[in-house]
C-alpha cells in the first residue's frame, strides 16, 4: 500500500469491513484480460465463501485457474465541501488475494451456504433442497493475503 498512513492492521477493524461489507468484487485474469464481478459472499474461516450458478464466464476462469483478487468495502461516505478539490470520502476497505476452489463436497457446501446465509442476517439451521444444492455452485476462496485502508475521520 503506498499510503502507510492510511493502512489499518487492527484485526477487528479488518473483522468488520468483512463483516459489514454487502458485496465483494472478484477479479480474474483470463489470457491475459482482466475480469472482475460482484458477488455476494460470507467471511468465516479465513475464507470467502461465494455462491454462484453453475456455468458462466466467471466459473470457466476459475475451473482453468483460481487465482483471485478481492475488494470489499464499508461503510462508504462521501464527505461534501464548498469547495469541489475538497470533496472527500469517510470509508473502510480491503484488497484480498487468494486461491478459489469449486465446493462439491455436499457437507461443506451447506456450511458455506450458510455462512453467506448468516453474513446477509439469516440465523439458525437452514434446510437446503437437495436438488437446489446440487444446481448451485459454491466457491471458496482461501485468503492468503489482505490489506486494509481508512479513509476519512473515524474517531
Amino acid at each position: 500500500m503506498r499510503r502507510k498512513d492510511k493502512q489499518v492492521s487492527d484485526p477487528n477493524v479488518i473483522l468488520g469491513v468483512f463483516s459489514s461489507g454487502k458485496v465483494c468484487r472478484l477479479a480474474m485474469v483470463e489470457d491475459g484480460e482482466p475480469y472482475v464481478v460482484p458477488v455476494n459472499y460470507g467471511y468465516a474461516d479465513n475464507a470467502l465463501h461465494i455462491h454462484s450458478a453453475a456455468v458462466g464466464r466467471k466459473i470457466d476462469i476459475l475451473k482453468r485457474h483460481g487465482r483471485v483478487c478481492f475488494e470489499i468495502e464499508s461503510p462508504v461516505e462521501i464527505v461534501e465541501h464548498t469547495e469541489p478539490c475538497q470533496w472527500g470520502a469517510r470509508a473502510r476497505s480491503l484488497v484480498g488475494y487468494g486461491t478459489a476452489e469449486i465446493v462439491t463436497d455436499p457437507h461443506d457446501k451447506r456450511h458455506s451456504l450458510d455462512v453467506i446465509m448468516q453474513h446477509y442476517g439469516r440465523l439458525g439451521a437452514n434446510a437446503y433442497d437437495p436438488k437446489q444444492l446440487e444446481s448451485v455452485v459454491v466457491i471458496r476462496v482461501a485468503i492468503e493475503s489482505v490489506t486494509c485502508k481508512q479513509v476519512g475521520n473515524w474517531e
